[in-house]
């Protein structure tokens, strides 16, 4: 988690301003109970990587946009607001920082066939298998979520110490006038057996900070 808190201390450098406009900017990014009945808990994928089911750090933002402010493109065909959605996640000025951190240190020939640069990034359709700034793998896809694995680098496959789910979705409902998007996370240790969460409650905090970040920046990429 090292990278959040490298995160939070540049975003605070600016003084009480830049925090306040922070938190009026995302405050009508909300997080909402993760019921144990969610997708993500019984995926195969989850029961896969956390075969001890050890403890999990989870948590659910979700933001709701009008119809109307919608790109109209994007809801001609089933499929585009999400992956729209996904890369406006990863091509954002949100992921800047840790995208270039990422490059720095795993960049090079070994991960070239990766998507590393915003604009492909921007233009990926995110299919089950795309590797994302080594760090990243999408492991499922279907019309309204994009699932992928976090925590390590993609190249290792075993169960990890440190594993993770983080999904973006985007469902569009036509009779309440909105698109709703959210982003997932769950976080276990894969590999033994944990006594309780892997993330402290301060570095949860500050997870869900960074997780308001990613989602109000991503939302640019599919607005008007």
């Amino acid at each position: 988690m090292g990278i959040i808190g490298k995160f939070v201390k540049l975003t605070t450098y600016g003084g009480v301003a830049t925090v306040g406009a922070f938190f009026w900017s995302t405050r009508r990014d909300v997080f909402v109970p993760m019921p144990l009945s969610d997708h993500i808990f019984h995926s195969p994928q989850h029961v896969k990587l956390n075969p001890s089911q050890n403890p999990t750090t989870h948590d659910l933002c979700v933001r709701r946009v009008p119809l109307s402010d919608i790109n109209p493109t994007l809801l001609e065909k089933k499929g585009r607001l999400v992956e729209a959605f996904c890369a406006g996640v990863w091509s954002g000025w949100g992921y800047a920082f840790q995208r270039a951190y990422l490059a720095r240190k795993y960049q090079g020939p070994e991960t070239a066939s990766q998507l590393w640069e915003p604009a492909d990034l921007r233009t990926s359709s995110y299919e089950a298998g795309t590797l994302i700034t080594d760090h990243f793998e999408v492991v499922e896809k279907t019309s309204e979520r994009i699932l992928v694995r976090c925590g390590d680098t993609p190249r290792n496959q075993d169960v990890r110490a440190s594993d993770g789910l983080f999904e973006m979705s985007a469902v569009v409902k036509p009779d309440e006038g909105v698109a709703e998007f959210a982003l997932k996370s769950c976080f276990f240790r894969g590999l033994g057996k944990a006594e309780g969460e892997p993330m402290p409650p301060h570095i949860a905090w500050l997870h869900r900070q960074y997780t308001k970040l990613w989602l109000e920046t991503a939302l640019s990429n599919v607005t008007r």
